[in-house]
């Protein structure tokens, strides 16, 4: 009975490998139509005619293990949001994966429609033959109040300065960035509150040529402990233009295949914590010591697991007033993981709800991000599935025929089965969970014509025409993006809260705001590009139902300040400068 049942784990966790397996190209079905409820949809899709769809493409590898390693650029779907040009409307920066494949900068052109303008920005460039385009991030490394940006890529990554003239220029040699990360994300936060944001860098694989690999073996060497996997770098920011490598002197020591990284504050002492999301390898819950070190807590927060995380956003899902955590895993039908929902118990220890919330099974996971829709309080969940859509015939066959032989060595990749066209968790819809009052989620992805079968991977939230109302740009792997609009009847009222941070980093990311309305409290935060694949807008927004007076508010801003707001009135975006009283305004609103 033994042997069966480590028999059967082996199998189950062998298949977590297939994130590796060759991609058939662009041959999923068309988008998901709205359900017969179509006339209740609060979202459109405006994705042509916003002039925003162009696709992306796989990468395919010229090497002796190209059959098997297509699967790689299945991961290298991405988009981060920010106002680059200071305009007042937040623009988008999307990640495209073949070798002659271009970027985009995507300008909103303050009327709903988008303009690429990569090119002449100089930050479209980003893939070659050594070199593939992975994930994104915007950050203002040098605090001079504008958003700089980070391109993850397997091989070398590289950071743009912004100039503020529409511009970028390239100063990876000159900030000590010049190096073999093999990246996939990317996040920014001020770990030791000297007032400049560090970067953290998720790595899938070593630092090793994998467009040229010297051997077949560089797959994981086990698929429970994974110790060959890329692993979490940890930057410095010297305030000077330049990082440092502080890995180990912080304590961040993790060698997992690093799908994503997300961050927040755990325990409410003022240092934002880390959560490592590993594809192989357990995921990793790391402590900010408050000291400019970290302390691995994993086996006392989460405990250690065999799972496939690939997704890590933070949120207080039940406004009991903690952070929890969201991580996407592989459920289907031959493997049963299961998502993570961790709420927080406000002891550094987490549980996980994901069953009794019915966010446990959502497919083959990639990003999930919290976000409240409908603008009623409570932060619902939109997440993406999928990995490879191709033809009928499945591959599921072929793996079990492999992994039941005796003697495979699953790390050398010549002994994996070509994919070819068939399918591998393909066709699976998108989630959208609309939060019922912290208890339980319910998938209103049909209904809001939220539910394509594309093969989905990044999210940004961000309220594109400054309505009130969070719209939503999603990626799709070898295939085009959507951008939907939220067109939520008018009625649920909301503020918006844009930061600006003078002793704290400019961008103010790690800044808690506590808003209180109608006797309830609700707690919200700037992050530095949480969840798998995606970076959201860094303006900070409330849901307030029939609400229309909020009667206090108060900031953490990373400094340490607590500011305390005056009462303020609903249906306004305030931009509060550290310190300074706050500035109403309405900015500028796109065209109908």
């Amino acid at each position: 009975m033994l042997k069966n049942i480590i028999r059967w784990h082996s199998i189950n966790t062998a298949l977590g490998l297939l994130l590796l397996l060759p991609s058939p190209g662009n041959t999923s079905t068309p988008a998901g139509r709205p359900s017969s409820h179509h006339n209740q949809s609060w979202f459109k899709n405006v994705t042509h005619a916003a002039g925003i769809h162009e696709p992306h493409h796989v990468r395919r590898f010229d090497n002796a293990y190209a059959e098997i390693m297509q699967g790689y650029t299945k991961l290298g779907a991405a988009v981060a949001v920010a106002d680059y040009n200071g305009d007042g409307f937040e623009d988008l920066f999307v990640t495209d994966s073949c070798t002659t494949c271009k970027n985009h900068l995507y300008r909103n052109n303050g009327d709903f429609t988008f303009t690429d303008v990569a090119e002449q920005a100089g930050v479209a460039n980003g893939n070659d033959k050594t070199n593939a385009s992975a994930g994104a991030l915007w950050f203002d490394f040098n605090n001079d109040g504008l958003p700089d940006l980070f391109v993850a890529r397997f091989g070398h990554s590289i950071l743009y300065q912004n100039m503020g003239n529409g511009r970028f220029r390239d100063v990876t040699k000159a900030a000590r960035l010049d190096r073999y990360f093999n990246a996939i994300k990317a996040i920014a936060f001020d770990y030791d509150k000297d007032g400049y944001v560090d970067l953290f860098i998720g790595s899938y694989f070593q630092p090793l040529d994998i467009f040229h690999p010297a051997t077949p073996r560089f797959f994981p060497e086990s698929f429970e402990n994974a110790n060959n996997g890329g692993g979490v770098t940890v930057l410095h920011n010297n305030g000077d233009g330049t990082f440092t490598d502080v890995t180990s002197r912080v304590g961040v020591l993790t060698t997992g295949w690093t799908l994503d990284l997300g961050h927040g504050d755990a325990n409410d002492d003022g240092y934002d914590d880390l959560y490592v999301a590993n594809d192989f390898g357990t995921d990793r819950f790391f402590l900010n010591n408050g000291n400019g070190t970290f302390t691995d807590k994993t086996e006392t927060a989460i405990g250690f697991d065999t799972k496939k995380g690939m997704n890590a956003d933070w949120g207080d899902f039940d406004n009991d007033g903690l952070l929890d955590i969201y991580v996407t895993n592989i459920t289907d039908e031959y493997m049963r993981e299961g998502n993570f929902l961790w709420h927080n118990n406000g002891n550094l220890t987490f549980t996980d709800v994901s069953r009794e919330t019915g966010t446990y099974e959502t497919g083959w996971g990639w990003a999930g991000k919290f976000f409240d829709y409908d603008n009623d309080g409570w932060l619902d969940l939109y997440v993406m599935n999928g990995w490879v859509s191709a033809g009928a015939d499945d591959y599921i066959p072929d793996i079990f025929a492999m992994i039941t032989r005796p003697g495979v060595d699953f790390a050398d990749a010549r002994n994996w089965p070509p994919i070819g066209g068939k399918s591998l968790s393909g066709y699976e819809k998108k989630r959208l969970f609309h939060n019922d009052h912290g208890h339980f989620f319910k998938d209103d992805a049909a209904r809001h014509g939220l539910d394509s079968t594309k093969d989905g991977r990044g999210i940004a939230v961000a309220d594109f025409d400054n309505d009130g109302r969070l719209d939503l740009f999603i990626t799709n792997a070898g295939d085009e993006p959507f951008l939907y609009r939220n067109v939520l009847p008018t009625g649920a009222h909301w503020v918006g809260f844009i930061l600006q941070g003078t002793k704290s980093n400019r961008m103010a990311i790690g800044a808690q705001i506590r808003l209180t309305a109608n006797g309830k409290t609700y707690l919200r935060y700037v992050n530095g590009g949480n969840g798998f694949a995606s970076q959201s807008t860094a303006h900070v927004n409330f849901g307030l139902a029939k609400t229309t007076r909020i009667d206090a508010v108060e900031i953490r801003w990373p400094s340490g300040l607590a500011q305390k707001l005056p009462p303020l009135t609903a249906d306004h975006y305030y931009k509060i400068i550290e310190g300074k009283s706050p500035i109403a305004f309405k900015p500028r609103k796109a065209k109908p």
